[in-house]
This record gives C-alpha cells, sequence and structure tokens, in this order.
C-alpha cells in the first residue's frame, strides 16, 4: 500500500538551485513541516557527534502531493541556509512535526557550527511529538498509561497507516555520494510519513478539543469575575488566549513572546487555520536546548566500562569465545534432527524473518512481544531451533542452550540474510523463493486456488482487488492464518530480488 498522499522528492544541493527556491516557497506556503535527519553510524567510542548529512522536510501545501526535500548538507554551503532553516524553527505559524527530534536538533546544530556557522540551532516553536501524542490518544481511548518502552515510528505507522516502513537504510552510509535511489527514497518516506500520520491525529485532536472547549474561553472579564471560580476561569482564558494575545501584540515584523523580542525572520508564512492553531495551542512543545545538551556525553560512559570490563573479565572472555558459531546445528541428522534449517528470531532481528521465509527458511518469532531469555531459549531447544539474535547479553547462555545461539553481525537484512546462508551453509533454490507465509512462517496448500475458490477463502477475511479477476493468476493460502497470496507484481519483484540477493541469477 502506498502513502495516503502523494510526495514530490527535490534534492537540495546547492542555494542557487531551482530545487532551493522552491524550498523556500514551499516554507511561506506552509502551516505544517515534519522534519528528519540522517548521518553516517559512529563508533560508541567517538568523542564528538556525528556529522549530519541529510536534512529532509515535508512541507504540506493543502493538495494531493506533498513537496519533501533533502537538504544535502555535504553539497551546500551551511552558513547560507542557516538563517532560512532557524527562521523556519522558531517560527510561531509553523507547526513542526517530529519524532524524537531533540537529538537530531543537537547534532544539526553541532554541525552547523563545525561548518563555520556564527550562529547554532537553540530551539523549535510550535513544535509536536508523534510519540508524545499517539500516547496521549492511547491514553485517551484505552486508559493505558504511556509505555516505558517508546513505540517505533515503523511501528506507529503500520498499525495507523498500514504502511510498511522498513528502517533497513537506517543504518547505511549516509555520507556517501551520490545517495542511491533506495536511499532518497526511504529518507523522503521518514519525513512524509510524519504528516500522514498527523493527517490521522487531527480529526481526533479537534473533536477532543471541541468537546472539552469550557464555554466560558470567550465570556467577558465581568462574567468571569461573577463566577464562584473566577480564579481558574481566568487561568483557563488566559491559556487559551496567550497565542492570540502575542500575536495582536506583534508590531512591524517583531514578535513579542516570552518576554523576549526577537528579530524580523525572513519567512513570510501563511496563518495557522483555527482547527490547526486550536492543536497547537494545546499540545504544542517547545525543544530548548541547554549548554549541556551540546557537549558529548562518553567521559561517564566510558569510566563506566572500564570498570564493567575489570569486574567482569572472564564473563567477557566467554562472550568472545561465543561470537562465531560452533555447529553443528540441532536440526543435524547426527543429532537426530531432520536435516531441515530453522531458527527463531529475538525482536531485534524480526526483520530478518521476513527474509528467511522467503527464500523458504522456516524462521519463527516467539509468541509473546517480551520474552525473557528463559523462554526463548526453552523454545528454541524445545523446536530443535537455532536462535538468532544481535543481543550479546544472550550469548552468556550459550552453555544452556547447547550451542543454539548465534550473534547476528551485520545490519542491513539483506546482508543479514547473506551472512546466515554463508554461516549455516544453507542451500537456496529458486523454486524454494516465496514459498512460505511471510505473516506466519506457515506453509502453502500445495495445489494453487482458482479464482471462485480463492474469492471464496476470503470473503470476510481479505479483500481481492477487482482488476486480478481478468487475469490468469494463480492463488495459494497459508494453511496455518489463511492469507491470500497471488502472482502479481509484488510476487514477481520480490523472486527477483531474493535472486539477486542469494546470486541465483548469476
Amino acid at each position: 500500500m502506498g502513502l495516503l498522499t502523494l510526495m514530490k522528492i527535490y534534492l537540495v544541493s546547492s542555494t542557487d538551485s531551482p530545487e532551493f527556491t522552491r524550498l523556500k516557497c514551499s516554507f511561506a506556503r506552509s502551516t505544517v513541516i515534519a522534519l528528519d535527519a540522517e548521518w553516517k553510524p559512529q563508533r560508541s567510542s567517538t568523542s564528538s557527534f556525528p556529522i549530519v548529512t541529510l536534512l529532509q522536510v515535508a512541507c504540506r501545501l493543502g493538495h494531493d502531493s506533498d513537496d519533501v526535500f533533502l537538504i544535502d548538507l555535504t553539497s551546500i554551503h551551511l552558513p547560507s541556509v542557516w538563517e532560512l532553516l532557524n527562521d523556519m524553527f522558531v517560527s510561531p505559524d509553523v507547526l513542526k512535526l517530529g519524532f524524537r527530534f531533540k537529538q537530531d536538533l543537537v547534532y544539526l546544530s553541532s554541525t552547523f557550527t563545525q561548518g563555520g556557522c556564527v550562529g547554532r540551532f537553540n530551539e523549535v516553536k510550535q513544535y509536536m511529538d508523534i510519540t508524545s501524542i499517539y500516547n496521549h490518544l492511547q491514553h485517551k481511548r484505552f486508559g493505558r498509561k504511556a509505555p516505558k518502552d517508546i513505540k517505533s515510528l515503523a511501528a506507529i505507522c503500520k498499525e495507523l497507516l498500514d504502511i510498511s516502513l522498513s528502517k533497513e537504510l537506517q543504518c547505511s552510509d549516509w555520507s556517501h555520494r551520490p545517495l542511491t535511489e533506495e536511499q532518497k527514497l526511504y529518507a523522503a518516506t521518514d519525513a512524509h510519513c510524519l504528516l500522514q500520520i498527523f493527517d490521522v491525529f487531527k480529526s481526533n485532536l479537534v473533536e477532543e478539543i471541541t468537546l472539552q472547549d469550557p464555554k466560558h474561553i470567550n465570556v467577558g472579564l465581568k462574567d468571569i469575575l461573577n463566577g464562584s471560580d473566577f480564579t481558574s476561569k481566568i487561568v483557563t482564558a488566559k491559556l487559551c488566549k496567550a497565542a492570540d494575545v502575542i500575536r495582536a501584540m506583534t508590531q512591524n515584523g517583531q514578535n513579542i513572546a516570552n518576554g523576549m523580542v526577537s528579530r524580523k525572520t525572513t519567512l513570510n508564512t501563511m496563518p495557522m487555520d483555527e482547527n490547526l492553531l486550536k492543536i497547537v495551542r494545546k499540545y504544542g512543545e517547545r525543544i530548548m536546548l541547554k549548554e549541556s545538551d551540546l557537549l558529548p556525553r562518553i567521559s561517564k560512559r566510558k569510566t563506566r566500562r572500564r570498570g564493567a570490563s575489570l569486574k567482569n573479565v572472564n564473563t567477557d572472555k566467554h562472550l568472545v569465545c561465543s561470537v562465531d558459531w560452533q555447529g553443528p546445528p540441532p536440526w543435524d541428522s547426527s543429532l537426530g534432527g531432520d536435516g531441515c534449517p530453522k531458527f527463531l528470531l529475538d525482536v531485534m532481528v524480526e526483520g530478518l524473518a521476513k527474509h528467511l521465509r522467503c527464500v523458504g527458511i522456516d524462521a519463527a518469532v516467539p509468541p509473546s512481544k517480551k520474552p525473557d531469555s528463559r523462554e526463548l531459549l526453552d523454545q528454541a531447544l524445545k523446536e530443535k531451533r537455532v536462535l538468532l539474535t544481535r543481543d550479546t547479553k544472550l550469548l552468556r547462555h550459550q552453555d544452556l542452550a547447547k550451542h543454539q545461539i548465534y550473534r547476528v553481525k551485520s545490519l542491513l537484512k539483506n546482508e543479514q540474510l547473506l551472512e546466515v546462508i554463508e554461516t549455516f551453509q544453507l542451500k537456496i533454490s529458486e523454486n524454494q523463493l516465496m514459498s512460505r507465509c511471510t505473516k506466519c512462517n506457515g506453509k502453502f496448500i500445495q495445489k494453487p486456488l482458482t479464482i471462485e475458490e480463492a474469492i471464496e477463502a476470503a470473503k470476510g477475511f481479505q479483500r481481492i482487488p477487482n482488476c486480478l479477476f481478468n487475469k490468469n493468476l494463480e492463488f495459494w493460502q497459508c494453511m496455518n492464518c489463511h492469507q491470500l497470496y497471488w502472482e502479481g507484481t509484488q510476487y514477481h519483484n520480490a523472486v527477483q530480488k531474493f535472486m539477486d540477493v542469494c546470486k541465483l541469477s548469476e
């Protein structure tokens, strides 16, 4: 499924380019902007912040298509764009959306300072974090408290938009140029999906504000003072009218806010509509960076790590020895196995499970969302599987698991797939591709379904697009979850992809 609103992607690498002109125009016409940033992954031992190489800005223009700008910070002259970006960050007329954007702002500020800018990014006004709003609506709807573990952007996208947001390229080298088309699409989608999520939130937030809107917000001062609870009414009126007061006090292009007079910005932005203004008044936040935020925090961590390494020297030796696979695998016939490779994947490599299923390998995930180590080990032992993980702590249980744990070293799913294939010497053939259900790991019914059988099987469960009825396609159904599959464009693209990844076409 594609995004609900189309996006046009523009790579901005120079202030003299037409893309940069369009960027300035979009800033002036947008009242909602989504932000994200990418940088090259660093080793944890480094003493400085990573250099941000790409800033993604998705602009809501009020049409069927949004503009997404990929600002190449490795090519563009940073002092030339600092003022424009800073004005956008502090503009009271633009709602900024982000996903834990404070860290991005810290890295951006460090990058621009190193790039020769006199000023730095200190704040983002009228900001809204997607995670905060998601948790708020979950609490309102189900009475749930905000979870301790922050839900990932990919999980929120899947739940609200039914979009599978692949994070495979998150750890790729974002400093390398030119960017691949896959990197551009990934980066643009990461920012654009924030606009789509906000569209889902917006109607719920407006409805909530309308229902809770006190009737005395617009009453006169006399009526407020005559009430028995006039003190709380004055506070309520102040809060609800604060933004209007600030706007009324704006003169000669100077914004009076927070007791300070700020300079005139270069942005001639459009005013927010009434509903958006209500949302910003009630839920808008402000990111403020302190001096301590701009200092890399590694000295304490280094001390702790050194202390820990001296304390647990024996454990560390055991971990080092257990990193590489020490077979034979539990499915080996010499151990009484059936010879069919079987894996169990924890949450850290859950994305790899689908890739393994696509090449016909039995790849299970635990039934519990947050299983403990004992549950994982028990399931692996019971089902004669190798537990795949990136969690080094699990390797301490290697003796208990009788060499049934393997730590995946690669970060990207394609590379992880090749690593597992090579480590366990798996034989992949073209006939195996797309032979398992990617949803539940089940096997398909051996005989393909006719169109009539597929329609009957899909009733009340799954929708078959009408455009498939006139095509001579084969339908397959999972014996476990009953999910239907057909040989459409996505199927053929997936087959070709895994033929290339597994080098079957060579």
